[in-house]
């Protein structure tokens, strides 16, 4: 079992989340985040659409989070990159921090 990951993400934030403040609805995050799975799914490139569409102070390096261990992301999170293999991506996994999309790079 690996102890430490690498990946990268997509946030949408909404009002209320934990550290937002987006203005956008948790229903429009929802719908944002699951459109943006679709277009990743039909092959739309991860790092683009992190740079353009994340929260995350990490979208301007297309997402990337680097490398992390265990404990140092919240469970839902940390859960979902430690379970998926080098160059898969989650569903959409929903945070205190709002919504995301998790690519596991290494």
């Amino acid at each position: 079992m690996a102890d430490q990951v690498q990946a990268s993400h997509i946030l949408l934030m909404y009002a209320g989340s934990a550290r937002s403040d987006a203005t956008r609805s948790k229903a429009e995050a929802e719908q944002q985040i699951t459109t943006l799975k679709a277009e990743l799914d039909g092959g739309a490139d991860f790092a683009a659409l992190a740079r353009q569409h994340s929260d995350c102070p990490s979208g301007k390096q297309g997402g990337d989070l680097g490398n992390f261990g265990r404990g140092q992301m919240v469970a839902a999170f940390e859960q979902a990159a430690f379970g998926l293999a080098v160059g898969g991506m989650s569903d959409v996994v929903e945070t205190d921090f709002g919504y995301h999309i998790i690519l596991r790079t290494g």
